[in-house]
């Protein structure tokens, strides 16, 4: 803990926010907003199944990974909700190929438990080894299911595998993981496709469907019940229309991804540049309301991190990340996305929980960010709107509606040179109001991040140490942001 933030902390007393934080010399004074909350105005409902973590398929070449014997790394997802959904694909999906039951255990010894070497995110600069995947990592894989209480999105090989080892797969899938399966998805990125040496330079949307249709076709006729979900684009915006007209009785929702920097070689790619509003993300959104518009079939973000190639040291693993991974939730909520999926893995940059079965699991600081979009909670977005914010353009704020009188309010302070003093009202006399901040010393620290004045644990132990009480005159609150940080404050209302 530097002295900026010891300052800060011993400031927030049971006073809490009397005093405004100690500035920097640089810093300029705290930026006076106002936040008007309109319970009344409904937006979009963030269910209990929003929240998503995604890992590559070559994962499932160590079976003991993703098991119920694997408590520490179920703990920290559980701590992210009950209900999330694991995917299971990126680029290795193209490489991995299913094997019989007796092949896979005759060459492991049966016991396929020995801990395996971490797979991260995947770079995507040249193919992947193959891996091989069983019938053992996907009953382990149940068995994780169970302990976290998630759901799964299971990718399939239709890059470079067969429509009957597809058919094999997704009938033993479907068999054992059952209701927990919420969809298959048969490719990762085919628009990229023609890039990566997978197809030819002239691989299009017509090529794509007609492979998609070919292998959806072979499984339903033996899988009769077997969900999908598609296309998993990469970027392509302009093959999600087409995509759900020609499948939209067929699919369980559109899956698209988004990382808002790369390639990390390039030096423009920095905190700064992660914490402003992206063009690409409002082209992702401006698709997903074509989709809805077209269809009315929901949209996921299947796999989204910070920048892409596995993450950029220095951006990716910094509190910069917590700020930016907790806010796009909330956008992609906003705008009526209905779940989201981090990817990550082993001890990839933008990993959300970095580690191996050998040595042990930690949160990064983009966990705390979805930790205090799990805090938060399902609900209904309300009105949340700013009055004089235009000297802190980064400054974003979400309300949700949990019950007639409970409000979570998520404000996140994403400028790196404004503090900002907000006051509150709820539209009707506030009768409590509590908070929880989500800070670290500097947007890009890479360790000491907190929230609640709490490191996550191990196993994704977590419990607020300090909720501070506001203090309320005639029905409002006020509560002060330091540059670079959020808070989740807890409003009961008059109702």
């Amino acid at each position: 803990m530097n002295r900026r933030q010891f300052v800060y902390l011993t400031t927030l007393g049971s006073a809490a926010l009397a005093a405004f934080p100690a500035l920097h010399a640089d810093e300029e004074p705290p930026v006076p907003v106002r936040l008007s909350v309109r319970p009344d105005r409904l937006g979009n409902i963030i269910s209990d199944s929003f929240m998503g973590l995604s890992y590559e398929s070559a994962q499932l070449g160590d079976p003991g990974f993703f098991s119920g014997a694997n408590t520490e790394l179920a703990g920290f997802m559980k701590r992210l909700g009950p209900s999330g959904v694991l995917r299971i694909g990126g680029n290795t999906s193209e490489y991995c190929y299913w094997t019989s039951e007796m092949e896979s255990e005759a060459k492991s010894g049966g016991a396929l438990q020995k801990p395996a070497g971490p797979v991260g995110p995947d770079t995507g600069l040249k193919a992947p080894p193959s891996v091989k995947i069983g019938p053992a990592a996907i009953r382990n894989l149940r068995d994780f299911l169970d302990e976290t209480g998630w759901s799964l999105i299971y990718g399939l090989n239709m890059g470079t595998g067969t429509a009957k080892d597809a058919v094999d797969e997704a009938d033993y899938v479907m068999d054992v993981v059952g209701a927990k399966l919420i969809a298959f998805q048969l490719c990762n990125e085919p628009d990229l496709f023609y890039r990566n040496g997978i197809r030819k330079a002239n691989y299009d949307f017509a090529k794509f469907a007609g492979e998609w249709q070919e292998f959806f076709q072979a499984i339903r006729a033996r899988v009769l019940n077997a969900p999908f979900a598609g296309p998993d684009t990469a970027f392509n915006n302009e093959w999600l229309v087409p995509f759900v007209k020609r499948f939209k009785n067929d699919i369980q929702f559109v899956s698209h991804h988004y990382y808002a920097e790369g390639p990390p070689t390039d030096p423009s790619m920095t905190v700064e540049r992660l914490m402003k509003p992206n063009p690409k993300l409002e082209a992702e959104f401006a698709g997903m309301r074509s989709v809805r518009a077209e269809s009315g079939v929901p949209f996921r973000l299947a796999e989204t991190n910070s920048c892409y190639s596995g993450g950029k040291q220095g951006v990716s693993e910094t509190f910069a990340s917590a700020l930016w991974g907790g806010d796009l939730m909330y956008e992609l909520a906003a705008q009526g996305g209905v779940g989201i999926n981090f990817h990550g893995g082993g001890y990839g940059w933008y990993t959300p929980i970095a580690g191996t079965r050998a040595n042990g699991f930690v949160a990064r600081p983009i966990y705390y960010g979805l930790l205090l979009f799990a805090q938060a909670g399902a609900g209904q977005l309300v009105e949340a709107t700013f009055e004089g914010a235009q000297q802190a353009p980064l400054l974003t704020a979400y309300a949700v509606k949990k019950d007639t009188k409970t409000l979570q309010v998520a404000v996140f302070n994403k400028n790196l040179d404004r503090a900002v003093r907000m006051s509150m009202d709820a539209g009707g006399r506030i009768e409590s109001a509590s908070a929880r901040r989500l800070i670290a010393p500097r947007a890009d620290d890479a360790t000491d991040v907190t929230f609640g004045a709490a490191p996550v644990g191990t196993s994704g132990a977590w419990s607020a140490a300090r909720e501070e009480r506001l203090a309320l005159q005639d029905g409002k609150t006020s509560i002060a942001l330091p540059v670079a940080s959020a808070v989740l404050i807890t409003l009961t209302t008059g109702g």
